[in-house]
């Protein structure tokens, strides 16, 4: 499998773990899903993401669920979510993720950094621990992480850590903190680096003329973004726009706090891709008032999209 580094493109799609409605993991589910997002278009898959429900899965289940995709998903390049509490777990995890096949690792920085010094210097521990051997993706949340890495930050961990050969901007706004990033690429300040975009691909549009390589997300419509991608790298601004703008409505709904995934996984249950919609505990379900919602909405994105003409629930 090759590995990850800095010439990557296209969508990384971040995939939640199916589950069925009593909390066992749904391996029909995983194969049905990593079979639609490649066929899609997808370049690769995230797997133990944010909104993968990882610190819900124990160690044994966490690697089972990479074997399975990894050993699907073919040429793909699969990125395993390794952030932990202790450099012992994430060793672990990265170890045996890479023996399964993965291209590379993502890694986020725990909340309680609070210095650029402090910052940098646990990015070269987390590389120490893992292996330089092993690509990593820096993933840049501060909304969710608590931890800020402005522009300066970000290029002194990708100086220090030869590894880090990708970045997962969902800085909000992160436009400015692209083209900083950008800028000092093409003037030999900064080596090369991707550029994945998240949050759930609400500022993709714009993000790709700022100069991402396209998208690290698991909006319901990975296939949506895959055209934006294509659409934005060959110029075509106004039918990227058109298209970004008819499924703008449901990005923005999917983004609530607290309520994303169970609205994420409830529209890939209606596209048919997952069985059920089910988190494992905790979790948090939809109430019929948002079902109905996002009914509204998906019927709204069909007028401009027919991947959204489903049949009725």
């Amino acid at each position: 499998m090759p590995l990850l580094d800095a010439t990557a493109k296209g969508v990384y799609v971040i995939a939640p773990t199916p589950f069925h409605d009593d909390g066992r993991v749904d391996d029909a589910s995983i194969d049905r899903m990593t079979d639609f997002f490649l066929e899609a278009g997808c370049d690769g898959m995230t797997v133990l993401g944010v909104m993968g429900e990882a610190p819900k899965l124990d160690a044994e289940e966490s690697l089972a669920l990479v074997r399975r995709i990894t050993a699907r998903a073919g040429k793909a390049g699969i990125i395993v979510g390794v952030t932990a509490p202790g450099f012992a777990q994430m060793r672990w995890l990265a170890r045996n993720s890479m023996e399964a096949g993965a291209a590379g690792v993502m890694i986020a920085p725990p909340s309680h950094l609070r210095t650029d010094d402090a910052v940098v210097t646990y990015f070269r521990q987390a590389v120490e621990a893992i292996g330089e051997d092993i690509p990593f993706v820096l993933q840049d949340y501060p909304q969710l992480f608590q931890v800020q890495m402005p522009f300066g930050t970000i290029r002194r961990i990708v100086e220090a850590c030869p590894s880090c050969v990708m970045l997962k901007a969902e800085d909000w706004p992160g436009l400015e903190k692209i083209a900083a990033i950008r800028a000092a690429q093409s003037k030999g300040e900064m080596r090369a680096l991707s550029i994945l975009c998240g949050n759930g691909g609400i500022f993709l549009d714009f993000e790709m003329e700022r100069g991402a390589d396209g998208a690290m997300t698991g909006y319901a419509f990975p296939d949506m973004l895959v055209d934006l991608v294509r659409l934005s790298a060959a110029g075509e601004r106004d039918r990227a726009h058109d298209l970004f703008d008819a499924h703008l409505p449901l990005i923005r709904y999917e983004q609530q706090p607290g309520l994303g995934l169970a609205v994420r996984k409830h529209v890939l249950k209606r596209r048919g891709i997952i069985a059920a919609d089910a988190q494992r505990r905790p979790g948090s379900g939809l109430t019929p008032a948002a079902r109905a919602e996002v009914e509204y909405l998906l019927s709204r994105v069909a007028r401009h999209d027919p991947r959204a003409r489903l049949a009725p629930a």
